[in-house]
């Protein structure tokens, strides 16, 4: 599934893919920030309710803004709600510099790969 927005594609880009019928893997490109992260969010509420084991990579974000780090704080609180397991991929400078600044880190469920969150 790729998801259709009012947001441009270069801004940023947002794709779930299916793997088995209780996975997903979200991936995200480009910027969250105050315009891009309703999309991320709506994606992340629908893929949470649908999905047992949701994997987000953000490798490739470049720009992640207090309100997408917000989003995510709202995604994990949802999985555990639904009894989901939410896990993080991150190996961006940009995204790794908010995760420490703002000492969330250790709050995140953190792979280092997709693969190895989906215990392959």
């Amino acid at each position: 599934m790729i998801v259709d927005s009012v947001v441009a594609a270069d801004i940023l880009g947002v794709q779930v893919t299916e793997r088995g019928p209780e996975t997903r893997i979200v991936t995200v490109t480009g910027e969250l920030d105050a315009l891009t992260t309703p999309v991320l969010a709506t994606v992340l509420t629908e893929t949470l309710v649908a999905a047992r084991v949701v994997v987000v990579d953000l490798d490739s974000v470049q720009y992640l803004a207090s309100v997408g780090l917000r989003v995510l704080i709202e995604a994990k609180y949802l999985a555990a709600e639904h009894g989901s397991d939410l896990q993080l991929v991150c190996h961006s400078a940009s995204v790794n510099l908010v995760f420490d600044g703002s000492g969330l880190r250790e709050h995140f469920t953190l792979a280092d790969s997709v693969a190895l969150a989906l215990g392959q």
